[in-house]
C-alpha cells in the first residue's frame, strides 16, 4: 500500500474516534508525556489500534495518541514517540507526523530529552531549539518523492519559527523556568556518545545532543506545517570533558523533575499560537 493510502486509512480511523479537529500537533519525548494527561475532554487511542502505526518500545513512553484541549487549542499529542534505533525506518518513525497533519494539524510543538553540550547549561534546563544538525546518517525524505505530499528539495533554514523561540524565552523567564536557547544535534543511538564525539559536536556549534526530533521536523516542513517550536529538556551534561555517567533511568528522572516548568511553558505557548 502506498504512503498516501496508509495516511488516509490511519486518519480516517482517528477521525472516527475523535469528533474534534486538532490544529496543533504535539510530540512528547522521554519523561515528558504527562502533558497529554492534562488535556481536557480528551480521547486516547493506543498506537496498536491505529492502522500502520508503529509501537514504541522505550521505557517512559505511554504509546498512545491523545486528542483534547489545552491552552484554548484543540491538540493531538503523541504520548511517546518512535526512534530510529528501535529498528524502524525513517519513514515509519515519521508516519505519525503525516497522519497528524492529515487530521488537521498546522502547527507543531516537539519536545525531547537531551544531553547538554553547552558548558553554561544545567540539568533541568529547557532549551528552546533555534536550529538542528542531522547526524543520524539517514533522512526520511530519501527515495522517490511525491510532489502532492511535499517538494523534492524542501528548505530547512529557519524551520524553528523565530517568533515562537522569542515568545518561549519570554514566557519561560516570566514563569521562572530555566530556559536557554540553542542548537540540537541528532544522532542515531542507541548508545550514548563517546567523549570525542561530544567534543566534536560542541566544536561544530551544537548545544545539546539527542536521538530524535530531527526526522519529525524534516517531515513536518516537507508536509507544509506552518510553525514549529522545539523544546529540549536537558537531562544530563554531556560535554565530553570529564567522565559523565548517564543512563536512561536518570534521563527519565531528570525530565520528570522538570515537568512543572515544562507543563506550564507548553500550555502558555499553546495560548499564544
Amino acid at each position: 500500500m502506498e504512503m498516501k493510502a496508509k495516511i488516509k486509512e490511519a486518519a480516517d480511523f482517528i477521525n472516527q474516534k475523535a469528533t474534534v479537529k486538532p490544529t496543533v500537533a504535539l510530540v512528547l519525548g522521554s519523561g515528558l508525556g504527562k502533558f497529554a494527561d492534562s488535556l481536557k475532554n480528551s480521547v486516547a487511542i493506543p498506537y496498536e489500534q491505529i492502522p500502520h502505526f508503529p509501537i514504541s518500545t522505550v521505557k517512559g513512553h505511554a504509546s498512545r495518541l491523545v486528542i483534547g484541549e489545552a491552552g484554548g487549542k484543540q491538540v493531538v499529542a503523541m504520548q511517546g514517540r518512535f526512534h530510529y534505533y528501535e529498528g524502524y525506518s525513517m519513514q515509519e518513525i515519521t508516519f505519525p507526523i503525516r497522519v497528524m497533519m492529515a487530521i488537521g494539524a498546522v502547527d507543531l510543538i516537539i519536545t525531547n530529552a537531551s544531553g547538554g553540550l553547552n558548558r553554561n547549561f544545567r540539568v533541568g534546563d529547557l532549551m528552546i531549539m533555534t536550529d538542528h544538525m542531522n547526524h543520524m546518517g539517514d533522512n526520511p525524505l530519501r527515495g522517490i518523492n511525491d510532489d502532492e505530499v511535499g517538494p523534492r528539495f524542501p528548505p530547512m533554514q529557519g524551520v524553528y519559527t523565530p517568533a515562537l523561540v522569542d515568545e518561549a524565552m519570554k514566557i519561560g523567564r516570566h514563569i521562572g523556568a530555566p530556559v536557554e536557547r540553542g542548537v540540537y544535534v541528532a544522532v542515531s543511538g542507541p548508545n550514548y556518545e563517546t567523549a570525542a564525539e561530544l567534543r566534536a559536536f560542541r566544536t561544530l556549534g551544537a548545544d545539546a545532543v539527542g536521538m530524535s526530533t530531527v526526522p519529525e521536523v524534516i517531515v513536518a516542513v516537507h508536509g507544509g506545517i506552518k510553525r514549529i517550536l522545539g523544546i529540549s529538556c536537558i537531562t544530563d551534561m554531556a560535554t565530553g570533558e570529564g567522565h559523565e555517567e548517564v543512563n536512561h533511568e536518570d534521563v527519565i528522572a531528570a525530565a520528570a523533575a522538570a515537568q512543572p516548568y515544562f507543563l506550564k511553558l507548553v500550555e502558555k505557548m499553546l495560548e499564544r499560537l
